[in-house]
């Protein structure tokens, strides 16, 4: 009797999940989404139309000080498209190309108020606001919207990592005692991290600041979202 009743309770669930799933199940193959998954999903439905760029997420908070010792925040750059990236200034290897290619960008937008550019020290304790306003003239900073931040080192390495999910650390092995990432963060004038698609359909997330191909997606994307 026992075993009678075990078959009448897993026809039952079979039963239950025909009703519920099966329909679903169809509709998916029929929309060719069968693949996708809920996260997918929502990242997907956030594309806009006009641009065609991806809508990650919100760029993180912060509060931290400038190479003019002004105080700014993520709310500074409200209204503004902004980059974003994590360097230090006796950085031997990879921030050279992209303070240089940062430059590209800035001059390619010199003059528009609603354009902006945030570069974090993740070498706070040595980058000072006076140190960092010397690198600005070495390096051609000339908009009044290119902020260099520096502030708690922790507090730095927070916003890159947990933040922007961009790799941000310390290594006494590594020449200069740092490592980050050499990619760049595109944020809209809303605060949300956007980006576009690769040749496969997927975000790329972030845009390589070590290559002039990455640096021309960049102004392209840009231009877009100035537009919207």
């Amino acid at each position: 009797m026992k075993k009678s009743y075990s078959y009448i309770g897993l026809a039952f669930i079979v039963l239950v999940f025909g009703i519920i799933f099966i329909p679903k199940i169809i509709d998916r193959i029929s929309n060719n989404t069968v693949v996708q998954g809920d996260r997918l999903d929502a990242v997907s439905n956030h594309k806009n139309p006009e641009t065609g760029l991806m809508k990650i997420g919100p760029a993180p908070k912060f509060v931290l000080t400038d190479q003019n010792n002004v105080k700014i925040s993520n709310e500074t750059y409200l209204g503004k498209v902004y980059v974003v990236e994590f360097f230090f200034t006796t950085c031997p290897s990879i921030c050279p190309i992209m303070n240089k290619n940062m430059v590209d960008i800035q001059n390619e937008f010199f003059g528009n108020p609603n354009f902006g550019i945030a570069s974090f020290s993740i070498n706070p304790e040595h980058d000072t606001s006076k140190i960092l306003k010397e690198h600005a003239e070495k390096i051609g900073v000339k908009s009044s919207n290119w902020h260099l931040l520096t502030g708690d080192k922790k507090y730095i390495f927070d916003i890159a990592n947990k933040g922007f999910n961009l790799y941000a650390g310390e290594n006494e092995k590594v020449n200069g005692g740092f490592e980050h990432s050499g990619l760049f963060a595109l944020i809209d004038k809303k605060g949300n991290i956007r980006c576009r698609k690769d040749s496969f359909g997927n975000p790329i997330l972030y845009y390589d600041g070590l290559e002039k191909k990455g640096v021309k997606a960049i102004i392209e994307d840009i231009k877009k979202l100035l537009n919207e």
